[in-house]
């Protein structure tokens, strides 16, 4: 059995340390692993997602249209970009949060009655495919334990609550530490804990 976890965002809110994390507990803790990772051309705010595929005889490091368990979103824009990769009444986990992309601004420039993207614009499109989906406010989780850079691991505490999730809280607990700078343990492990305990 594979299980399929595809992550999204934009360039800066730290998707690839997410991915880091899991890879080295799933190493640890003898699971196996392929993930892959594409990036836009900008390293700040440039559309990123990664694919990460857990278990045993996986093969191929990309996730096949319509078999994702969970879409950890970022950045909302972004999930609603990538929810193709979604299997029906599949999970998501939604930051509640826009980064509106340049080309919106320049509309609502020329027209200002040109409305931006809001979250329940995206939701309701969203909820055409799951009704499954969590919604975080991750910057504002982040934000109680003193670090806002922290947001992405606050998703992924809310990942690991997901009950059929292959890793261990404990696990994940263990690796965290490694994997962070070494300033950064305490208010990371917050964030997670944060992530977990949100509803």
């Amino acid at each position: 059995m594979t299980y399929n976890i595809m992550t999204c965002g934009v360039g800066g809110q730290g998707l690839m340390l997410v991915s880091n994390i899991l890879g080295l507990a799933c190493a640890e803790f003898g699971l196996g692993i392929r993930t892959a990772e594409t990036h836009g051309l900008a390293q700040r705010s440039g559309s990123i997602y990664t694919h990460i595929r857990i278990g045993e005889n996986v093969y191929s490091p990309l996730i096949p249209y319509g078999e994702a368990d969970v879409l950890l979103g970022m950045e909302a824009i972004e999930t609603l970009r990538y929810i193709e990769y979604l299997k029906p009444d599949g999970n998501i986990i939604l930051n509640n949060y826009i980064w509106h992309p340049v080309q919106s601004t320049y509309e609502r420039v020329k027209n200002p009655e040109v409305p931006y993207t809001s979250i329940e614009m995206i939701l309701e499109k969203l909820n055409k495919v799951t009704k499954n989906i969590l919604i975080v406010d991750a910057l504002n989780l982040a934000h109680q334990t003193g670090n806002p850079l922290t947001s992405n691991v606050v998703l992924l505490g809310a990942l690991a609550k997901i009950s059929d999730f292959p890793i261990k809280i404990e696990q994940l607990k263990e690796i965290i530490p490694r994997v962070v700078p070494k300033k950064a343990i305490d208010v990371n492990l917050k964030a997670f804990s944060l992530g977990y305990q949100s509803k």
